[in-house]
């Protein structure tokens, strides 16, 4: 079986998704798809896309549910939307079954990969890995993942505003965000403390680099808004004070 790396590296780099924002829209699976049957782990085969039951390969997938009203709490009913891809867990369990060394952690950078070349098409990572992030190539017979698009973020020959993965640049609403979750002082890190942001299903204890930030209360409507915060004038510093008096008139 294939061992992960000894001394893994402090940078992992990985995905922030909020579940606040995420409209459902699929472009960041459209955008995945288009980037990566293009790049060097394409092409994703397609199988009568136009016919009665297609079917084919997706390294990202969006969900959605429909969450019942919680009237205790004063939720209204309201629509999820989960996007789903590999998480680049810590101890991928994906990895440590492959018979060939074809699964693999990267120890510079916490990138999980599949080496196509090694590949036997067994399955047993797809069936190790909890989360369902693997895809069987049936025409490649292969398997093929969410590669974070290693061969965009690290290509010179691309502007770097450009240089994150393609589902990240794709989302409409900002829902998607890429980073190194390995420092504690990078945007995406300090976005995860700053929301509380969350693993998926940490009971297993593979240790997902991707973190979801969890959706914000909702407001029934016809309910009433939170109290306003009382200001106490004299708490505060003279200009504040004398700009609040100018603001009042």
């Amino acid at each position: 079986m294939t061992a992960l790396p000894r001394q893994p590296g402090k940078r992992q780099l990985g995905l922030v998704i909020d579940l606040d924002t995420c409209v459902g829209c699929h472009a960041c699976a459209v955008a995945c798809k288009q980037w990566n049957s293009t790049g060097s782990g394409g092409p994703l085969s397609d199988i009568d896309p136009y016919g009665k039951a297609p079917d084919g390969v997706w390294l990202n997938r969006v969900h959605s549910y429909e969450v019942a009203a919680d009237s205790a709490r004063g939720q209204p009913a309201t629509t999820l939307h989960f996007p789903r891809s590999c998480l680049h867990c810590a101890e991928p369990a994906c990895v440590t079954v492959c018979p060939t060394g074809a699964s693999y952690k990267r120890a510079e950078d916490g990138i999980v990969l599949v080496d196509e070349s090694k590949c036997i098409g067994c399955k047993l990572c797809s069936w190790a890995c909890p989360y369902g992030a693997r895809e069987y190539d049936e025409v490649a017979g292969v398997i093929k993942k969410c590669t974070l698009c290693v061969d965009r973020i690290y290509n010179e020959q691309l502007d770097e505003t450009e240089r994150v993965p393609a589902c990240v640049q794709a989302c409409p609403t900002r829902a998607r965000h890429f980073g190194d979750l390995g420092d504690p002082d990078s945007a995406v890190s300090r976005l995860v403390a700053e929301r509380s942001g969350r693993d998926l299903m940490p009971e297993l204890g593979y240790r997902p680099t991707n973190k979801y930030l969890p959706p914000r209360p909702r407001r029934a409507a016809g309910s009433a808004p939170p109290a306003a915060e009382t200001l106490d004038p004299q708490a505060l510093p003279p200009l504040l004070r004398w700009l609040d008096r100018v603001l009042s008139r």
